[in-house]
């Protein structure tokens, strides 16, 4: 039987798009699988609870910019990469496919260390220092956007692939009707439905409830807080707070009629597999590389999105857009139509048939 090592993880949106291309490979080749991830975090449980055998190793972050933990971090990246080389020596993979993130990195140099072919897939518009430095060991580099070729380094540009961004089979097979129910709506109210990514988004939670009088005027607002996020006023039949909304996400989603949220890959992603019109309020800042405001900016150009990322964001621009939006049927649909040309690429297909053709090819 072939058998496939997987990598990749430190939060949902490296996770996620991993486990759809895992389920396409099990519909084509019926490989073994297990995963390599950080021993702390959130990847054990979500890849545990897919079904998908866990092996933790040290995962140290990595970063760009001059800080005291880089030499701390540097021991564990050693530690990992023995770790992973042991795993990988032992369990004898055919192949390692990463989704990216710190934690793909000592593995992917392991697999290379001992022959095994690195398959890595990009989601955001410009590579990640990760995907960077796994260039080096891959076979097969796949991006989301064919901008995003030109960034790779030139010695290996020849190895890239344009697959888009994978999305679980469950994004493609939603049901608003089941959406519905799980909230508990009825009725022709247009739905809005605020997403921070799983662990909320401060900003996004606090310029919503500042305005919710106003929205609650046109829309159902169905609002996904995160955890941690203690600000929530109380549900009522035209507010609907959720601290986190699970395995029913891709109903809710399809029960939508507008999305607002962060412009990480996987839910620009998502949103565009289910042709959601979306307004975006990326994550900015010295916290972060920027990938927020370049994947926004890719699906405002495409029409499938408005964009707010400016230093004044506040309330009553937030209440503004949303609302003149909110009536606006012929732009809601317009938008609606860009994002679903967007989403039409099965990308988890793709990157699957590509694996799957090479493990062909080299078992014969």
């Amino acid at each position: 039987m072939v058998k496939i090592a997987c990598t990749g993880g430190g939060t949902g949106g490296h996770i996620y798009p991993g486990l759809a291309v895992v389920s396409c490979l099990k519909e084509i080749i019926s490989p073994q699988i297990f995963w390599i991830g950080a021993k702390t975090g959130m990847d054990r449980s979500i890849i545990e609870k897919a079904g998908i055998p866990f092996m933790g190793i040290p995962a140290g972050k990595l970063r760009r910019y001059f800080s005291l933990r880089n030499m701390a971090d540097l021991f564990k990246v050693a530690a990992g990469f023995l770790a992973a080389r042991r795993i990988l020596k032992r369990e004898k993979p055919d192949l390692l496919f990463s989704k990216g993130g710190f934690v793909s990195v000592p593995p992917c140099a392991a697999a290379y260390s001992l022959g095994i072919p690195v398959f890595t897939h990009e989601s955001d518009f410009s590579p990640g220092l990760a995907t960077r430095i796994n260039c080096r060991f891959a076979h097969t580099i796949f991006t989301a956007y064919a901008e995003t070729i030109p960034m790779i380094a030139p010695a290996y540009r020849d190895k890239a692939v344009v697959a888009g961004n994978p999305v679980r089979r469950e994004f493609r097979t939603a049901d608003a009707g089941r959406g519905r129910a799980f909230l508990g709506i009825g009725g022709d109210r247009p739905v809005l439905l605020v997403l921070g990514g799983s662990q909320g988004a401060l900003e996004i939670n606090e310029l919503v409830k500042k305005c919710l009088p106003s929205l609650t005027e046109t829309f159902t607002v169905v609002h996904q807080t995160g955890s941690s996020w203690d600000g929530a006023p109380g549900g009522s039949e035209w507010y609907k707070p959720h601290a986190y909304i699970g395995e029913e996400m891709p109903d809710v989603l399809a029960a939508a009629d507008l999305v607002l949220g962060r412009s990480g890959a996987g839910t620009v992603w998502e949103c565009a597999t289910e042709g959601k019109p979306m307004v975006l309020i990326p994550l900015r800042g010295s916290g972060t590389r920027g990938d927020q405001v370049e994947n926004a900016e890719v699906f405002r150009k495409a029409g499938a999105a408005l964009v707010l990322d400016g230093g004044d964001i506040n309330e009553k621009k937030l209440e503004s857009l949303l609302l003149n939006l909110g009536r606006d049927t012929e732009k809601l649909h317009s938008m609606a139509a860009a994002s679903a040309a967007m989403g039409r690429t099965d990308a988890a297909r793709i990157v699957s048939d590509a694996i799957a053709d090479f493990l062909r090819s080299t078992k014969k």
